[in-house]
Parts: structure tokens; sequence; C-alpha cells
């Protein structure tokens, strides 16, 4: 963490982002539509103009609401973006799906980001990680590590705080969105990771969003088909009223059980099934 102290107010906060940003002679930007790297995006482009350039994945895990709205922060802050295919897929390792399944995909992500950035003269790749994510069972930051992808936000010593209010200095349209990692994220250790699950899952969130608005929600996957909804504990009463109804269309969508978590939403609750040697060694590596 850098030894600065903490900016005062979110007008600092960018400022130092930007001058951050300035520091480097070009930048591709990994965007997914989240916050994060949206943040990183806008200060990149602020930075360096032409310089910058925006990189969105496209594959069977990343959604089509996550996709719109990475082309929309695009849009408004001025930054090109470049759609990059990714293949994780195709990784027998990535869809065992054995608790390290983000190091496969972010290896493949980031292998394919720095091919396209080598190739078009960007000299540095960055994403949207922040400080809050350091604390985290993330297995994806080992392969950031591995291809020299800058962390500008976790660098500053910017968490999830200081981003959301610099994104809403900026009027950033996603600035009040939830966080959104990928689908295959929602999938339990030890369940296969396939295209055809990841767009189940896709369809099933936006079968709750429809009872439950745009707050943060997860269908998570178990063993058996098991569909475990998460949404904030102020939100259950609108599934119950409507259990049947929802419960009905995602067991037409192959699901063979739904059942509601009374714990509420908790972002990366799935974790807790990751084997304890692994996280204990990612955190040691």
């Amino acid at each position: 963490m850098p030894d600065t102290p903490p900016p005062a107010d979110a007008t600092e906060a960018a400022n130092r982002l930007v001058e951050a940003m300035r520091m480097l002679p070009s930048v591709a930007v990994a965007l997914s539509g989240g916050v994060d790297s949206a943040v990183v995006a806008a200060a990149a482009v602020r930075a360096l103009g032409r310089s910058a350039v925006a990189l969105t994945a496209h594959s069977p895990s990343v959604s089509r609401r996550d996709r719109i709205d990475a082309a929309a922060v695009t849009h408004a802050v001025g930054i090109r973006q470049v759609v990059v295919e990714t293949d994780e897929f195709a990784l027998p390792d990535y869809q065992a799906n054995r608790g390290d399944r983000c190091y496969y995909c972010k290896s493949t992500l980031y292998d394919a980001m720095a091919a396209y950035a080598e190739a078009n003269g960007f000299a540095t790749l960055c994403n949207g990680t922040n400080a809050d994510d350091l604390g985290d069972y993330r297995p994806g930051l080992r392969a950031a590590s591995e291809f020299a992808v800058r962390q500008p936000l976790a660098e500053l010593g910017y968490g999830k705080r200081t981003v959301r209010e610099i994104a809403a200095l900026w009027s950033l349209p996603i600035a009040e969105k939830p966080a959104s990692p990928c689908l295959s994220s929602r999938v339990a250790v030890g369940v296969a990771v396939t295209p055809e699950l990841t767009a189940r899952i896709e369809r099933a969130e936006e079968c709750v969003r429809k009872i439950v608005g745009d707050g943060p929600l997860r269908v998570r996957v178990e063993v058996g088909d098991l569909a475990r909804i998460e949404v904030p504990k102020s939100q259950l009463f609108r599934l119950v009223e409507q259990a049947d109804t929802m419960t009905a269309a995602l067991r037409r969508d192959g699901f063979r059980a739904v059942t509601l978590d009374l714990e509420g939403f908790r972002s990366g609750s799935l974790n807790d099934l990751v084997p304890l040697h692994m996280r204990t060694a990612e955190a040691s590596r």
C-alpha cells in the first residue's frame, strides 16, 4: 500500500488516480462492465486520451447486462472499446471448477488482452482490482501478477467506497450498479461449469430481477441442480409471494430444486465452500 495520506475527498482521490494513469505511456484497461474497471477506464482516457483503450471480454461467463453496461461506460467517457473473445471454457481445469477456476479464467483473459495490447502498441494492461479485493479469496489475482497487470485502484489504496465516490463524482452511468462478478462465480466448487449452465443462471437471475428489481442478487447453483437464491433480506417477502411462479419458471429451465437463502445476499458466499487448503495456499503466494 502507498505511504501517502488517504485522500480528503472524492475530488482529490479522482485527481490522484488520473495523475497515476498519466505516468503510464499508454494503457489497455480490462473493462468488465462493473464500477471498478469503469472508474479506471474513465481515469485512463482523462489522462491519456487516444493512448487508452478499453478491452471487454466476450464469453459465456459474461452476462448480456455487463456487456451492455461496458458499452455504455465507453460511450459516456469517450474511450474506444474493443471486444476480445476468450475461450476459458475450452480448458478442462476451468470447467472442473475445483476452487481455482478464477485463476484459469483470468489467465485466459489476460493472455488474450496482453496479446492485443502488444500487437497494437499499448504498453500497460490494467484492471479494476481495488484494495478491498486483496483481502478476499481471489485466485485471479495470481494470474494478474503473472501477466504484470497493473492495479491502479489497489496501488493507491482505494477501496470500494472511494471507487464509488469517484464514479458518482464523474457521473458514470453505472455508479450505483451492485457488484456483478462473472456468471461462473455462481457455481459451487465441484459442480462443472458449462456454457449451458451459465446461460440458465443468467435467465434465472433475470426472472428473479423481474420480482425484486435491480438490487444485488445471485442465483447460485449447488450439487444436484439446486438453485439457491440470494437477495437482500428486505426483499425475501417478494419472492415468497411469487414463489410458485418463480419456482415453476426455474424448474422448466432445468433446475431440480429452488430455495431461498434466509441469510440474504452475501457477496462471495460460495467462497465458504472452497477447500481450506486451497484458500491457505493462495493467501501464502
